[in-house]
């Protein structure tokens, strides 16, 4: 097991992001995806046989009861851990059997991240926070100030680069956070729940913002929610139960 959802952490490599001018392929498959967990001498079947297709700029909607297998689901297609058996492709790639340092830099450099509590870094500004994924990746200095520029010119929050979380709304604070992600032009963005602690025009604002953004950026949305606010504005929904996919 690879741990849980967090966020990204640093290793250096060359970064791997997809061009816009490759082929057309899926953002994300899953084939035949199982995934068990052991409590004592209990096997918990978290998912049991999942097969989803993704593709880019698609936002989708994962919703289901608690204990359904959607944190799992998150898990594996963001490589914070590994099926016991099926196949995962991220943009055509093969990534259900990459060791933790491989998986750590794809995860890094193609895979942006969305929390329900924001989680940026108190102490660092809006620019920074925005900067930090490019930072890791060793991108150059200036190509990472016109980048950040431009990020938060699209999420609308060019006059608060200099401003620290603390002094933001928990909307503007969200468009930090789906700005950070997708600054570092992934092919998939997970996203847990990110609408949970926003009021309803707030929570209506950030995901027209990610369902914009993501079709802008060809970046595709997998969004583990409850929020019945945001089944409507996603591309597609799917309801998991017991670790499958209901039709």
């Amino acid at each position: 097991m690879r741990g849980a959802l967090a966020l990204p952490s640093a290793a250096a490599a060359a970064p791997i992001v997809a061009g816009r001018d490759m082929p057309a392929k899926p953002a994300l498959v899953l084939n035949g995806v199982r995934k068990t967990y052991r409590l004592g001498t209990h096997v918990v079947p978290a998912l049991q046989g999942v097969d989803l297709q993704l593709q880019p700029g698609e936002m989708l909607a994962l919703t289901g009861p608690s204990g359904s297998g959607k944190t799992t689901l998150l898990n594996l297609a963001g490589l914070i851990d590994a099926p016991d058996e099926g196949r995962i492709e991220l943009r055509g790639q093969r990534v259900e059997r990459l060791s933790d340092g491989e998986a750590t830099r794809l995860r890094r450099d193609a895979i942006g991240f969305v929390f329900q509590n924001f989680n940026l870094v108190p102490v660092m500004t809006v620019a920074e926070n925005v900067d930090y994924p490019l930072f890791l990746a060793d991108v150059s200095a200036a190509e990472r100030r016109e980048r950040v520029r431009a990020m938060l010119q699209a999420v609308g929050l060019h006059e608060h680069a200099a401003h620290r979380p603390d002094a933001l709304s928990g909307g503007q604070r969200q468009r930090v956070a789906i700005a950070r992600a997708l600054v570092k032009r992934p092919a998939l963005v997970i996203a847990d729940e990110p609408t949970a602690s926003l009021d309803t025009l707030t929570a209506t604002q950030v995901v027209d913002l990610m369902r914009e953004q993501g079709h802008a950026h060809g970046a595709a949305f997998l969004i583990a929610t409850h929020d019945a606010r945001m089944l409507d504005r996603c591309d597609r929904a799917i309801y998991l139960q017991d670790g499958r996919i209901q039709s």
